[in-house]
């Protein structure tokens, strides 16, 4: 909120992993991680006020004024270091709804104006020399209204950490005071070639340390349990080996027979769903909200090729899976594994499809490859660039859509004055067809569609087919 001083989220002075393979498999452009979100407020935001806002913002959140620093021959993942050159009016930008070539430029514009102005601000990569993220504040939207479009890399944060991020930018009320004193802005330390490298080298020395000691420490545990149960301990290896083998093995060609084609280009859609009758028709199969949120986009898949005389039985998909826990909540970063399966698509009945995909839902989640995640991207990072990159792209490219399910804020909250109406997240697509992500708010679903136009060559009927789709799941009720 806008009297915090101190931030919740602890952030480390090196990429993870995880976070360093998304960096690095951006030698591909199709494989970019780019997060954009659509934010819809009641009322015209002032200009200086937001920019003060952003301005308290970064010197608060330090990773918004962090570039990433690399190094060819470092062996530590790249660190997150203060940009000596920050310069805010880049990051935060002003536009009007009348300015985005409409034939009638001089009338209010509308949301479709705003996706439409969203779609080549997402396409754009980053400025890898500055902080990675930017902010447009889109004007003169009808009935008095305005829009904010953010864009952030997800080596930055994921969906969650995303959310506690916004929330340190917005109110809980309408009419919020704007402090005075800004806190003092991180001071830029900036490194030798030497220094760097020392540092490098320090920092693996002392995370090569501690893995060490927790291997010993888990080959004791170990152990003790091989004396007791070594065919267990064999079977339990054996299938862990064959979890890894399922997350990296290659699959070059999407399951979709029309949804082939891909492209740099995004097209951004949108749907509102009601959050009640979804949470009412999963608890039918004793599962959650996010089972209903996929069968409704699986049943529009499916339609989506019955629709264009292509019927498809399954696709596959990747679904990230939180991994946060009491000791990682308040990290920054991404805390998730992306797992990757078929999903059934071509299963008329929506309850029998929301049934069967909860099953294997249940099955991904407990794939002990899973808390593998960070220890494979660790290895694939050792790797060239370019080997990472074709790899990750070769276990990528065979993707037929995403899905995502991002819990936002149960209450309204405020921007200087401004209520936000609508807030609408969409993921990138890494390779697939289309990512599909739904971001709750207050007591409706908002759900963000960024299709790759070459795969998707028929949006109306693809919205068409996804709308159906999710009535289905609300009809069950």
């Amino acid at each position: 909120m806008a009297d915090q001083v101190e931030f919740e989220m602890e952030f480390d002075a090196r990429m993870s992993d995880t976070d360093a393979l998304m960096w690095t498999i951006e030698k591909d452009p199709l494989l970019r991680s780019t997060i954009t979100t659509v934010m819809v407020f009641d009322r015209p935001i002032d200009h200086e006020r937001l920019h003060r806002r952003l301005d308290r913002v970064s010197r608060v959140v330090p990773r918004l004024r962090q570039r990433v620093q690399g190094h060819p021959f470092s062996v530590a993942p790249p660190r997150w270091d203060v940009d000596p050159n920050f310069d805010l009016d880049y990051h935060v930008r002003f536009t009007r709804a009348g300015t985005l070539g409409r034939d009638d430029a001089d009338q209010p514009g509308h949301l479709r104006d705003v996706l439409d102005l969203a779609a080549p601000v997402a396409m754009q990569g980053f400025d890898r020399a500055r902080p990675l993220w930017e902010f447009t504040l889109v004007d003169d939207l009808d009935g008095g209204r305005c829009a904010l479009i953010t864009k952030v890399h997800h080596s930055i944060t994921d969906g969650v950490g995303g959310v506690k991020l916004l929330m340190e930018l917005l109110d809980l009320e309408r009419d919020v005071p704007e402090d005075d004193v800004l806190p003092e802005a991180p001071v830029a330390s900036p490194r030798g070639e030497p220094g760097r490298l020392v540092d490098a080298f320090a920092y693996e020395g002392r995370r090569q340390v501690g893995a060490v000691g927790h291997l010993v420490t888990s080959a004791l545990a170990q152990a003790g349990r091989v004396t007791s149960d070594p065919l267990g301990i064999g079977t339990q290896l054996l299938t862990t080996a064959g979890s890894v083998v399922r997350m990296v093995s290659p699959a070059t060609e999407p399951l979709s027979p029309i949804m082939t084609g891909r492209s740099l280009s995004v097209h951004f859609d949108t749907l509102a769903v009601p959050v009640a009758p979804l949470k009412r028709a999963s608890k039918l199969v004793g599962g959650k909200l996010n089972d209903a949120f996929v069968a409704g986009v699986t049943g529009g898949l499916g339609r989506y090729h019955r629709e264009l005389g292509e019927p498809v039985d399954q696709l596959r998909m990747t679904m990230p899976i939180n991994i946060r826990n009491a000791a990682t909540a308040s990290v920054a970063g991404n805390q998730f594994a992306p797992a990757r399966f078929a999903v059934p698509v071509g299963i008329v009945d929506p309850l029998a499809r929301m049934n069967a995909g909860r099953e294997i839902m249940a099955r991904q989640r407990r794939e002990p490859g899973l808390a593998l995640s960070d220890a494979l991207a660790s290895i694939i990072n050792r790797l060239p660039a370019t080997a990472s990159t074709g790899l990750f792209g070769a276990m990528l490219r065979g993707i037929d859509f995403v899905t995502s399910n991002v819990p936002g804020p149960p209450i309204p909250v405020y921007l200087g004055g401004a209520r936000l109406e609508r807030q609408i997240a969409f993921g990138p697509m890494t390779g697939a067809a289309t990512n599909i992500t739904v971001l709750s708010y207050v007591d409706e679903l908002n759900i963000g569609v960024n299709t790759d136009p070459r795969a998707v060559e028929h949006p109306k009927l693809f919205m068409e087919c996804l709308h159906e789709g999710f009535e289905e799941i609300i009809a069950l009720n």
